[in-house]
């Protein structure tokens, strides 16, 4: 592999474990408080040095500057000598944004735009000179009144070097006199070029600490026909002159600390900066730590302009790696077995055979499960972006909002996670506009001034059900039915059932609201929410008691690779229905059966009158029968809308693997893709909500000709 590929997955790996350190600041920030536990805190300020070391070592000094000042203001908190307020919050928060905007801007290859940390640089300055100290506790108490010399030295807390802090250095500058530097001894290890580290970049970072002088040791350097030019035989002494922090001095070595010796020891006033004059002081280094129970699968992300839009890898639990070896393991034990009937097959080895390919189907049922818990990850990774979502949408509305996440660890598809993100932001945005009050008209309706918001997922069957569920005013019927009405949607004496109602608000454009806002109002959202889940396979309710509140829920397929399907038959064609859409499949009567305007086909099912859809006339093939007592009507939901769907049979309920008509041929209204039966032949599989619009269509250019 050349050093450019090497430096090319170096560099990705710093990009997902940057976004990954942005995302464990935010949700610490939102949780930080004053008199929070220590670790919280030291958590937070783990990954903003992590990441500001990371891009000063791959030369992203834009962002290596801006979280300096991040970083300084964290340590001061960390170290107790600053209070904990929510302006240094709300700051701390959007610069998580700035340095998120920016690092995507480095992974996407584009030019890092400075406005937003430069507007944010002026407020961490403004911050950091107001001198807010913190409230003194215990813990602060007892450490402070330990500092003595020997605080010089480091110590191991929770298997952690710390270095000397603060609030220690007035106590060892008085023992020893003022830090004027350090020496250090860095002698990297053999592979350090392998790695892509370059030594003139850190010696370029500590030039910028201070004055620098550098000494390179050659002993180790072997003669030029015994040279490897790909190891490093140098180790360097380098004196810094500055009163320079510890921990800034040893965060310039952070990418390089794991595999190297460094030697450290501080140089106080009146002392020669020569590290020969006297031993220095070994400060033990921290290996970087990752958890034994994942394992990283990169994936080369398709398109870099979408950096940071969708995770261009997965974080697979080790365990499944191992349960598909395992399970490969068996399939080339089977494959064993079955390879020898193919040299010699007697009669009497049929028995054999039929074993051995019932072993297969086991084994290939079994890798296809395995291979499909790969992309499953837990919802929590879409769940996580709400808590700043709410603490910044319910600040700026001036309502007080408690959020609730249960059910994080529930699994789904990638590729259905990434999607879902979008309509669920606009559903929680929605329920702290429309359906969370303020605080006063909560107190008026004898409510707690803070209102509830739930996130909630769990499995159902063969589908997740995700919840968003507040305790707010709920929908109003009246006010929605009468909008519906002033709109010319249902007709003035039409009456309607709750969940018609209630589907309303799915209406492009239809929108209750009083004023437009830049949050809502505008009744844009709502239907490309219930379009993208349709989209997904999924479909969407609307349960709600006026002054007690709402909930939405999605039901969604676990994957859109697999299809649990209804196989149909039609005439000679067979077509593969979702079962998420099929109500269920009755037998009708010509005594169920009416006709609308000559035209339009309805079939009474209990109390409502649903169209029927002839897919032999939509689709132009021949059926067993045309008569609608012949054959069976599968009821089927979209949209809030029911049909009866007319066919000759219904086969077997079976999953499917689902294959893309548009990049194989082109788009088919009604159709969402194929399959290919054990037999070889092609089943098409049914788009319901395409199928039902498509039917609509149809229906409203007959009646207008009819007309």
């Amino acid at each position: 592999m050349s050093i450019d590929l090497e430096m090319e997955e170096i560099l990705n790996l710093f990009f997902e474990e940057s976004f990954e350190g942005l995302n464990t600041m935010e949700s610490g920030l939102l949780t930080l408080k004053d008199g929070t536990d220590r670790e919280t805190i030291n958590t937070i300020f783990r990954a903003a040095h992590s990441i500001k070391g990371g891009a000063g070592t791959f030369g992203f000094m834009e962002i290596s500057g801006f979280t300096h000042s991040v970083e300084t203001l964290l340590d001061e908190m960390r170290n107790g000598t600053r209070a904990i307020t929510p302006d240094a919050l709300q700051v701390l928060l959007q610069s998580v944004d700035v340095i998120r905007e920016m690092t995507q801007s480095a992974q996407a290859k584009q030019p890092i735009v400075m406005v937003g940390a430069d507007a944010l640089s002026g407020e961490l300055t403004r911050i950091l000179a107001q001198k807010v100290p913190a409230a003194a506790s215990p813990d602060s108490t007892a450490a402070n009144a330990a500092a003595t010399p020997a605080l010089a030295q480091n110590s191991e807390i929770h298997g952690e070097v710390q270095p000397p802090t603060r609030d220690h250095e007035p106590a060892i500058a008085a023992a020893a006199g003022a830090l004027e530097g350090w020496r250090i001894v860095f002698t990297p290890d053999a592979s350090l070029f392998k790695t892509c580290n370059d030594p003139m970049r850190i010696f370029d970072e500590l030039a910028n600490l201070g004055m620098l002088e550098v000494t390179a040791n050659v002993d180790n350097v072997p003669s030029l026909t015994d040279l490897d030019p790909t190891q490093c035989f140098l180790s360097w002494t380098l004196s810094l002159h500055g009163a320079v922090e510890h921990a800034r001095v040893a965060e310039v070595f952070d990418w390089v600390e794991a595999s190297s010796k460094i030697l450290y020891e501080p140089i106080y006033g009146g002392e020669r900066c020569d590290v020969n004059d006297r031993p220095a002081v070994d400060v033990p280094q921290t290996a970087v730590q990752r958890s034994s129970g994942q394992a990283d699968l990169q994936v080369v992300p398709q398109n870099a302009a979408k950096a940071g839009a969708e995770s261009g890898s997965l974080r697979v639990a080790t365990e499944k790696v191992d349960a598909l070896i395992n399970l490969v393991g068996e399939l080339v034990i089977t494959q064993s077995m079955l390879s020898r009937f193919a040299e010699k097959f007697e009669p009497e080895d049929i028995e054999s055979l039929r074993r051995s390919l019932a072993q297969l189907t086991r084994n290939t049922r079994e890798l296809q499960e395995s291979v499909m818990q790969i992309r499953m990850l837990p919802i929590g990774f879409s769940f996580n972006r709400f808590p700043r979502l709410v603490h910044d949408l319910s600040r700026k509305l001036g309502k007080k909002v408690e959020l609730k996440l249960s059910g994080e660890s529930t699994e789904l598809d990638k590729t259905v996670l990434e999607k879902i993100g979008d309509p669920m932001v606009h559903l929680v945005r929605n329920a702290l506009d429309h359906g969370l009050e303020s605080p006063a008209q909560r107190l008026a309706a004898g409510k707690s001034e803070t209102g509830t918001l739930e996130l909630n997922a769990f499995h159902e069957g063969g589908s997740i059900i995700i919840e968003v569920k507040d305790d707010g005013a709920g929908l109003n019927k009246e006010r929605i039915l009468a909008k519906a009405r002033e709109r010319g949607l249902v007709e003035s004496d039409a009456l309607l059932s709750d969940e018609h109602i209630f589907n309303l608000i799915f209406v492009a454009g239809f929108s209750t609201a009083d004023t437009v806002s830049d949050v809502s109002g505008r009744g844009v959202g709502m239907d490309v929410v219930r379009r993208n889940i349709n989209d997904l396979g999924g479909h969407v309710q609307i349960f709600s008691t006026q002054g007690k509140g709402s909930t939405i829920r999605i039901r969604l397929p676990l994957t859109l690779a697999i299809l649990e399907g209804q196989v149909l038959r039609v005439g000679k064609e067979i077509y593969v229905a979702s079962l998420v859409s099929i109500i269920e499949t009755v037998q009708s009567t010509r005594d169920n059966l009416s006709c609308v305007a000559g035209r339009t086909e309805l079939f009474k099912h209990r109390t409502d009158y649903l169209p029927i859809i002839r897919l032999h006339d939509l689709f132009g093939i021949e059926p067993d029968s045309r008569d609608i007592a012949d054959g069976l009507l599968v009821v089927l939901e979209a949209d809030g809308r029911r049909v009866a769907m007319l066919v000759d049979e219904l086969l077997a309920q079976q999953q499917v693997v689902i294959k893309s008509l548009e990049t194989n041929f082109k788009q088919v209204a009604g159709l969402a893709g194929a399959t290919i039966h054990g037999d070889g032949t092609v089943a098409l599989i049914l788009d319901v909500p395409g199928l039902i619009r498509t039917f609509l269509e149809r229906q409203s250019v007959q009646i207008g000709r009819a007309a």
